[in-house]
């Protein structure tokens, strides 16, 4: 799962840098808070789980660890490319705001079942 998170983050980064030189290169920074959000939550939180993974939970096996990966990697996604279309205009914040809300607790529950997996893994130790 290490991998998988390093190759996902490093994914996000490369497209959170791209928005980063566009706004930089187009003097609209329009976008800085979707830019913010995917190199935070898209390339740094998930290099934090590949570092848990590779460090702490080599070898841990359980079905909640790819719960896990999809809830945060579902989650994050939805909400990046909310955050994506109302900053750029192209959806009204009434209809965006209840499906970010949603996907916001998705990537809070990927928090939470992570906790859970380390604490389970800690135990089995």
């Amino acid at each position: 799962m290490d991998r998988k998170y390093v190759l996902t983050s490093l994914g996000y980064a490369i497209v959170g840098l791209l928005l980063g030189i566009y706004m930089a290169a187009s003097q609209d920074h329009g976008q800085y808070v979707t830019h913010a959000h995917i190199m935070l939550l898209g390339f740094v939180v998930s290099f934090v789980y590949a570092a848990l993974y590779r460090i702490w939970l080599n070898g841990y096996s359980s079905k909640l660890v790819s719960i896990q990966y999809l809830a945060h990697q579902v989650g994050t996604l939805v909400l990046l490319v909310g955050l994506f279309c109302l900053y750029g205009g192209l959806i009204a914040e009434e209809v965006l705001g209840p499906i970010m809300g949603v996907f916001s607790i998705l990537v809070l529950l990927g928090m939470i079942l992570m906790k859970v997996i380390f604490i389970k893994a800690s135990k089995s130790a």
